[in-house]
């Protein structure tokens, strides 16, 4: 079986897009409401484990004038999207740079992103980070954001209490059958991960420890827009709004 970076999740490229939407209840709803939490007027985007390209493409689609910088560790993954972002013309507004987030949030002068952002943005990325590192990396994006800067995630997140465990599991076996699949079909799809750099399996958080979190890294207002079962969109702002 092919060894995969966290995140890669499937074995086979061509399974990316239509297994996550099989895997993950209401995917392209998660990631909309990501790009309505953000100004239509958005200049200057960093993008923390792209994937496949869809949240980019979301974005650059609602935001006319946005310049997205994406920073992923697999080639596989960069390549996919870039192919993606050039087909739907967005090559002159959409650049890419290998490397782990997690390493970036450590030492980001390394990188050249270039000047603050007004957003950053990630989805089905930072769970795969112990709770220790997802702290310094919200540290790290209030700090390369602009004073009245967002920032907006989507991932799956621990269950509040055991007896939504199962719950949570009925969902996404719903959603599967609701495809035509069964979750067992989807998932043997998925291929072996092996840790890479800082990111390994999945580390889940709850929604209140990744919020208590954002507070602690300096972002005075925070909300969950969206949430369904096991998943879930939280982020805030630096300022009040």
């Amino acid at each position: 079986m092919q060894q995969l970076f966290p995140g890669e999740v499937f074995a086979n490229t061509a399974d990316f897009d239509t297994g996550i939407r099989q895997l993950l209840p209401r995917y392209d709803e998660m990631l909309e409401v990501i790009t309505r939490c953000l100004p239509s007027t958005t200049l200057r985007i960093l993008e923390l484990g792209c994937g496949t390209g869809e949240l980019s493409l979301k974005i650059l689609q609602r935001c006319p004038d946005a310049q997205v910088i994406a920073l992923d560790y697999s080639p596989r993954m960069l390549q996919f999207a870039q192919s993606k972002i050039v087909a739907a013309g967005y090559q002159n507004r959409w650049s890419c740079i290998e490397a782990d987030f997690g390493e970036w949030a450590n030492n980001p002068e390394k990188f050249a992103t270039g000047k603050e952002f007004d957003v950053c943005v990630s989805s089905l990325a930072i769970h795969h980070l112990q709770d220790e590192m997802k702290f310094k990396l919200f540290q790290q994006i209030a700090a390369s954001l602009s004073p009245h800067g967002c920032f907006w995630n989507a991932d799956p997140i621990l269950p509040e209490s055991p007896a939504l465990v199962e719950v949570y599991k009925a969902a996404r076996e719903e959603w599967a059958n609701q495809q035509g699949k069964t979750l067992a079909e989807v998932r043997a799809k998925v291929g072996t991960t092996t840790t890479q750099g800082y990111s390994s399996q999945d580390q889940l958080a709850s929604v209140d420890t990744h919020l208590q979190m954002l507070r602690q890294a300096g972002f005075l207002t925070v909300a969950v827009p969206w949430k369904y079962y096991g998943l879930a969109v939280f982020g805030g702002w630096l300022g009040k709004f």
